[in-house]
Formats: structure tokens, C-alpha cells, sequence
């Protein structure tokens, strides 16, 4: 992960935080911050506070777009604080220039490296503490009434709303960027066969790949971060980048000790994860398209199966 030392690049930046939080009644050490630029929609501090030495994290949005789903996120964070067994951030400070919150235990699965992930954990073998910790994670999680999540002021689809919804997100990708002939047929057979989609929603939370998951010294899940794709939606979406990251037989057992802990199953929930994830260049796509950044746009070009 790329770490930055403060220097003349920074010192504008680092000041506005610093005075930002000081507003708020954080007063930050304003020597040794460190500052992280791999995130795609945030600039990221890390800070001690004065006089306690407590490690904070400092979240700067790269750009507009970037504070639609901050909101969103504020409002998952203060609804799920005490629906789950593991921790998540606590936004002490919440502005458009500034989200700043006490860093959480424990560290990451991986962290982003140039070369892809560096891991903190065996990726090909995860322990039973792990899956099971993560597992009883996501019953919690996608357990959470639907009322409440409404009531907070959250996105709440219906399975029927979802698979519409997937099917024009699919139709707008072809029209502004197209896709192969072979993916866009998968993509439909997929749709169409009422077998492999769910018949119910849940909370989820949208973007559970390892740099968003916390783990303690026994590979056990202590907290979740990156709330912004939270939303009442198909649960199956939690689990499509696990099967991406740690493979089929991983995910098999992740589903197994999902069921035991009382999450929700259906039949072809497997084969569905499967296929969602061959849809998953729509999401690149989109993301492509509202940064408007070629090497986003090269990356979508080649996931849809198009050649220049």
C-alpha cells in the first residue's frame, strides 16, 4: 500500500484537516501523519490524537460524486452499530471536506499493493475462525429489519426490483460501451431462469472484499469497513467477491457455515454467486464511465470481452 510521509504535496491538505478537526474538538498531533492516495474516492490521513496517542483515521473525498454515497454510508454506520458482532468505524466527524473516526483494531485481510493484494492471512486455506466469524458476521448483517433500514434512510429493493435493476444496468452497458457477443448471452440465460435468483432481500453490505475486512491475531473477523455500496438488496452480492478472491471450494464452506449460523439459503444460491460474478464487469463499467479515467475504461473494455 502506497504510504506518503507528509511534504510539500500534502502540507495544504494536512493543514485543512487538522483545522477541521480541531472544530470539532479533535485536536491531532500535527507531526508524523501519514497519508495514503491507493483509495479510489478518498484521500487517506492516519493521526494521533494530542495528549492520548489514540490513532485516528482521516478521510478526504476525492471528488463530488464521492459524497452521495458517504451519506449513505453515515446512515448504515449509525444503524448497524449494535446489530453486529464486530466493530465498525464510529464517524466522530462528518463533513464534505472531512470524515474522521478512531482507527478500529485489528488489520486488514490484505492491503492493496501495486502488484495486487498483500495478504495478512493464507487466502488459499482460511481457518475455521475466519469463515465462522465472518459467516455469523453475515447472518447478523443481513439480518437487520427492513423497517429500521428504511426508517434510516436506506435503499431498499425488492428481489423483483433488483433483477430489473440488474437487467437495465446490463442493457445501458451494452448501449454505451457494448459487450461480447458470448457474456451478453450468459448475462440474459442468467436473467431469465427464475431458479437461480432469490426470493428475498437483505441488508448487505455491498463491497466485501478483504482490504474491507478487520482481522484480529487468530485470523478471526473483528470489524468491516467501507460502508458506501451498503443497501437492502440481494445477499448473494456479499459473497460474489469472496468466490472471486478465495475460490470456489472457500466459498462452499463459507455457505455451509452461513446456513449452520441461520443465514438464509436457497437452492442455487452457489450457482447464482457464480453467475453474478460473470456480470460483474457491469460494475466496473459504471464505475468507468463516472470517473471518466482511461485505465478504468480500459479495464471495463477488456472484462466485457471487447478488443480494440
Amino acid at each position: 500500500m502506497p504510504i506518503a510521509k507528509p511534504n510539500d504535496d500534502y502540507t495544504q491538505v494536512i493543514q485543512e484537516m487538522l483545522e477541521i478537526a480541531g472544530k470539532h474538538g479533535v485536536k491531532l498531533n500535527p507531526e508524523g501523519i501519514e497519508m495514503n492516495e491507493s483509495g479510489m474516492d478518498f484521500l487517506v490521513g492516519f493521526a494521533e490524537e494530542a495528549g492520548t496517542g489514540a490513532r485516528w483515521i482521516l478521510r478526504k473525498p476525492r471528488r463530488s460524486d464521492v459524497l452521495e454515497r458517504a451519506d449513505n454510508e453515515a446512515r448504515v454506520l449509525k444503524l448497524i452499530q449494535s446489530h453486529l458482532p464486530v466493530d465498525v468505524p464510529d464517524w466522530r466527524i462528518y463533513t464534505p471536506e472531512l470524515i474522521a473516526y478512531p482507527l478500529l483494531g485489528g488489520q486488514p485481510a490484505a492491503s492493496v499493493s501495486m502488484e495486487g493484494y498483500a495478504w495478512n492471512m493464507d487466502h488459499e486455506n482460511p481457518g475455521d475462525g475466519f469463515v465462522r466469524s465472518l459467516a455469523e458476521t453475515l447472518v447478523a448483517l443481513h439480518g437487520v429489519d427492513h423497517d429500521a433500514a428504511r426508517a434510516a434512510g436506506l435503499r431498499v429493493k425488492s428481489p423483483q426490483e433488483v433483477r430489473v435493476e440488474t437487467a437495465q444496468n446490463m442493457e445501458d452497458i451494452k448501449n454505451r460501451l457494448g459487450v461480447s457477443d458470448a457474456l451478453w448471452e450468459r448475462w440474459q440465460k442468467w436473467l431469465e431462469e427464475d431458479s437461480y435468483w432469490p426470493t428475498h432481500s437483505a441488508l448487505i453490505h455491498g463491497d466485501l472484499h478483504p482490504p474491507h475486512i478487520l482481522i484480529d491475531e487468530r485470523v478471526q473477523v473483528t470489524g468491516l469497513l467501507d460502508w458506501t455500496e451498503s443497501e437492502v438488496a440481494s445477499p448473494a452480492k456479499d459473497f460474489v467477491l469472496y468466490y472471486a478472491i478465495y475460490g470456489e471450494h472457500n466459498l462452499r464452506v463459507l455457505l455451509d457455515r452461513y446456513a449452520q449460523a441461520g443465514g438464509r439459503v436457497w437452492p442455487r444460491m452457489f450457482d447464482h454467486i457464480v453467475e453474478q460474478h460473470a456480470a460483474y464487469p457491469v460494475l466496473i463499467a459504471q464505475f468507468a464511465l463516472l470517473t471518466g479515467q482511461e485505465e478504468y475504461m480500459t479495464m471495463a473494455r477488456n472484462t466485457l470481452g471487447l478488443t480494440e
